[in-house]
């Protein structure tokens, strides 16, 4: 059977696809701007069907409604990264809470240690060979499909093609449905006065020929823009955001200086706008890898000058002279001390831990 036919064979509708979820199955959902919009509103109507099933993802920007009070019993979700959409239901204790590096997620799910049912993913259209692409969103979602039971494609001809460890063909996936609808989209940040006078001070330490680790918020987007009269800056990072677009059109970000992947953009995920969607789309610039290959350490020591500034979910009680503490390290996450008073860096009170990651340690609570 030749790919176009076993593709013709596997279409269905949303909640035939989502047929497949059963009581007791965990069930990983594609995060960030890639969020599969479609097959979670399935997921949702297939909730008085089924009992205690876990629900598992990082940042998703869509409909939660899996973690109301209503859905307690029919789905738990088990949080490996706090989103706004969940974080009221973990603190209130509706929903579980794994802390783990980014870069440690992916072992979990090829262990076994958190086995996946069921995973929904978005991808872009096949391409002449049989493989689709993942687009805006590598991250930990292509070792899911590999690892999941049973995979679900939500197909979107508005899904951007990317370059890199990317693809899926269509025989590792179990079932498609097709659905043209905008990608999830990430307002752009409030940058206020406190953001400029940090990222003045951070822009003044970086030299040209850096790597750049970015992250997402007011403070990187603030930063950014001081980089204009920098010289061939460099990108390894896990996510970049539409702030790197006028320094790649301004010849600023060229990575012609680094001495792993040069003049390359190596990234597992985007988070922004149709503008960045756009951006990305059948560019040979950036390169997306899974995050366990964007995260590593190994390979972020690799390219030289590296300077980071991880995403802060407040800067209200930092001044500008604590900003040396986030950056020039891609490994390293923010000090408890840097501002023990922040309770957004802290683990939530009522974080609950699945029984099945107990073995695993606890990171510090940030």
């Amino acid at each position: 059977m030749n790919w176009r036919s076993e593709y013709a064979k596997k279409k269905q509708t949303a909640e035939q696809a989502l047929e497949s979820v059963r009581s007791g199955m965990r069930v990983y959902i594609q995060p960030g701007c890639a969020e599969p919009e479609t097959l979670v509103e399935a997921l949702l109507k297939r909730g008085p069907f089924v009992r205690n099933v876990e629900v598992v993802h990082l940042l998703t920007l869509g409909n939660a409604d899996y973690v109301k009070p209503e859905m307690e019993g029919h789905f738990r979700h088990n949080a490996i990264f706090i989103g706004g959409n969940v974080r009221e239901a973990v603190n209130d204790g509706r929903a579980d809470y794994t802390p783990v590096y980014l870069s440690e997620v992916e072992p979990l799910f090829e262990s076994g240690a958190m086995p996946l049912d069921v995973a929904l993913i978005q991808v872009s259209p096949p391409d002449p060979h049989g493989f689709c692409g993942f687009g805006v969103g590598v991250d930990t979602t292509l070792t899911a499909a590999k690892c999941a039971k049973y995979v679900v494609a939500q197909v979107n001809d508005q899904m951007p093609r990317t370059y890199g460890d990317s693809f899926i063909h269509v025989s590792k996936i179990q079932a498609f449905v097709e659905s043209s609808r905008p990608l999830c989209e990430l307002p752009k940040p409030e940058i206020t006065e406190m953001h400029v006078a940090i990222a003045k001070n951070v822009s003044s330490l970086i030299e040209d020929g850096a790597v750049l680790q970015t992250g997402i918020g007011g403070i990187p987007d603030a930063v950014l823009p001081f980089l204009v009269d920098r010289k061939d800056l460099g990108v390894h990072t896990e996510l970049v955001s539409d702030s790197v677009i006028p320094l790649i059109e301004a010849g600023v970000i060229t990575g012609n200086r680094k001495n792993y992947k040069p003049r390359k953009i190596i990234l597992g995920f985007v988070l922004g706008s149709k503008e960045l969607f756009d951006f990305v789309d059948n560019n040979p610039i950036f390169e997306f890898h899974p995050s366990s290959y964007t995260n590593d350490p190994g390979l972020i020591v690799a390219p030289r000058k590296k300077s980071t500034w991880p995403p802060i979910p407040s800067a209200h009680t930092f001044t500008a002279a604590s900003a040396a503490k986030w950056i020039f390290c891609a490994a390293q996450r923010v000090p408890r001390e840097a501002s023990p008073s922040l309770p957004c860096l802290r683990q939530p009170k009522a974080a609950r831990f699945p029984a099945s990651l107990r073995c695993f340690r606890r990171v510090p609570a940030w």
